[in-house]
Order: C-alpha cells, then sequence, then structure tokens
C-alpha cells in the first residue's frame, strides 16, 4: 500500500550555469509523483540573458514559472522562489545537481513519512569522485557535501515552518552557511529535520586553481552565524571548525616578520618568518598528501596555502566588525 501523496513545488534558483538543462532533465525523466509547480529562479544580474532551458523539463515544461532575483545571491534567490509555493512542502534543488531515477518515488515516500512535527527532509546527497587517482583539494572539498547537515542541494521544507521563519537570511551573499542558519532557526522554532532516503547526485564543478582561496569569503558568514546563534552553533550544526586559529596564529607571524624586519629586529624577525614557514609547510603537506600529488596539484597546494591563513583571517575579522551588530532575521513573507 502506498502512503498518501503529499503535493511538493520545487525551487531551483540558477545564474544560467550550463549545467541547468541536465538537473531539469533529470527531474522530468525521473519516476514517480509529479511536482504540481516548478519555480525556476534566474538571479542574473542586470538585464535577462539568455533563455533557461526550459525544453530540457519535456512534459513537465508547463509546469514551469520562471521568477527573476536580481543577482542577490542564493538565499534572496530561494526566498524570491519560495513566497509564491502554495503547496504544502518546497524542495529546494541546486541547479548543479541530478536528482537519481526514482528520486520523485523516495521523495514521496519521505513526505508521506515526515511526522507532523517534522519541519524539513534531507535528501542524501552523493558526490562522484574519480576512479584511478586520489581526489584533489577541491573534490574532496565537494565531496564533504555528502556528509554535511541540511545541505539544500536537495532540502524539503514544510512551506509552513519556511513562512514561520521568515526564510532564508538574505544576509548570506552566497552559497554557504545560509542552509544552516535556516535550519537552525527552524529547530529554534520547535520544528524536527530528518534525513530521508532519496538520493542525488551533486557532480563537482570544474574549477580554477584559486578556488580554495576565494572560498575563505565564507569565514565572514561564519562570523554572522555566531553573532546569530552564538558560540556552540559549530556543535549544533555538526560543522567543521576549519584551521582559522591556526591561519591567525600563521598571519599573525608572517606580519610580525615583516614589522620586526622594518624596524630593524632582524633575529626576531627570522624566527617569526620561520614560524610563518614551518606552519605553511604543514598546511601545504596535509593538503598534498591525500591527493593525487600531480605537478599541477602540489603548485597549486603550495601557491594557495601560503595565501589562505591570511586571507580567512582577513574575511573572519571583516565579518565580525560588519556583523558586530547584526540583529535576528526578520524576513516577510
Amino acid at each position: 500500500m502506498h502512503p498518501p501523496l503529499a503535493s511538493y513545488a520545487v525551487v531551483v534558483p540558477t545564474i544560467g550555469r550550463p549545467c541547468l538543462a541536465d538537473c531539469l532533465r533529470a527531474l522530468a525523466t525521473c519516476s514517480g509523483p509529479e511536482p504540481s509547480r516548478i519555480v525556476l529562479v534566474d538571479d542574473r544580474p542586470g538585464a535577462p540573458g539568455s533563455p533557461l532551458p526550459l525544453a530540457a523539463l519535456g512534459p513537465l515544461a508547463d509546469r514551469a514559472v520562471v521568477l527573476r532575483s536580481g543577482g542577490r545571491g542564493p538565499a534572496a534567490a530561494r526566498n524570491t522562489g519560495t513566497r509564491v509555493v502554495e503547496e504544502p512542502w518546497t524542495v529546494l534543488l541546486d541547479d548543479d545537481v541530478r536528482v537519481t531515477a526514482h528520486w520523485r518515488e523516495q521523495l514521496a515516500r519521505d513526505l508521506a513519512e515526515a511526522g507532523a512535527d517534522t519541519g524539513g527532509v534531507q535528501g542524501v546527497l552523493e558526490v562522484p569522485l574519480p576512479t584511478g587517482r586520489p581526489p584533489t583539494d577541491w573534490e574532496r572539498n565537494t565531496a564533504g557535501l555528502a556528509g554535511a547537515l541540511w545541505a539544500t542541494a536537495d532540502m524539503a521544507y514544510r512551506t509552513e515552518a519556511l513562512r514561520a521563519v521568515g526564510g532564508f537570511d538574505e544576509r548570506f551573499p552566497r552559497a554557504f552557511r545560509e542552509d544552516a542558519d535556516l535550519a537552525l532557526r527552524v529547530v529554534d522554532a520547535g520544528w524536527r529535520i530528518v534525513r530521508g532516503e532519496r538520493r542525488t547526485e551533486h557532480p563537482v564543478r570544474p574549477a580554477d586553481r584559486w578556488v580554495s582561496l576565494r572560498v575563505q569569503r565564507g569565514n565572514a558568514d561564519d562570523a554572522l552565524m555566531a553573532r546569530l546563534h552564538g558560540r556552540d552553533w559549530w556543535e549544533r550544526a555538526a560543522a567543521p571548525r576549519g584551521r582559522i586559529r591556526r591561519h591567525a596564529a600563521l598571519s599573525a607571524a608572517g606580519l610580525g616578520a615583516l614589522v620586526l624586519a622594518g624596524a630593524g629586529q632582524r633575529r626576531a624577525a627570522l624566527l617569526a618568518a620561520a614560524v610563518w614557514a614551518l606552519g605553511t609547510g604543514e598546511f601545504a603537506r596535509a593538503r598534498i598528501a591525500p591527493g593525487p600529488r600531480t605537478a599541477d596539484e602540489v603548485a597549486t597546494m603550495l601557491l594557495t596555502s601560503a595565501l589562505i591563513p591570511a586571507a580567512a583571517t582577513w574575511h573572519r575579522l571583516s565579518g565580525r566588525w560588519r556583523h558586530r551588530a547584526a540583529p535576528a532575521w526578520e524576513g516577510t513573507w
């Protein structure tokens, strides 16, 4: 006997990447109950760009609506989409995922089995990694999504729960921590979030050698999380703390070496520089050892390991200053 069908809408924010067509095609061709509507939110800034690939939805194309959110980031884009949802469940997908062959069947089961106090049901993410060689640093970073809590790459929320907490906090400008912030507010409002059984593939997107440096901007979002949820938010969200304390110490050593050298304190400057060099070497080794150790990967790790500590420290400090008086999110629906 099949569980009763729970009506749902799918919301997909996008900046028009080519992978969107694969995402929509997988959604259209998998088996199971169809969504009542599909809301695509075009978050490209400026004038409308090339049309989104609605044809990839096949027979579901007539259920799609396209909204524009003006390039304000994924949190604002998801809010733009979820505000028009009238169905009991809002299912969030990222534009770079591919749902598996029986995803809609599994989703229907996940939603039907959700208790009355369940505000969200998380999907199971699978990150395909290369065979025949160890993964790169960026591939390992993406693979961390498989064990992360509440990733909006595939996340179903009761629309009622989203409305109750005011949706996503639009002060999170990138796809980082906005999912954990929302989930913590949903849990604090008395709902449970559980992990379902549906499975979604999240490929590793192409990236240049500087991607690990750019993602350090997320340290500012960590500062906002601490302001909004207290310093124990790491434990509540089961989020890794990373190396921010070591990065701060390395940055202090490097800056100290420059200041001491400028002041003529040669011996002290050499000592501070040695601390920086040893710490940077340890950081680079920790990133190189589990990887493929190709010449390009080693060069990338050496270059970025020298720059990441200062970038991470700068973003964390600037985030603390910028968000020092941030109030609780009061989004309107």
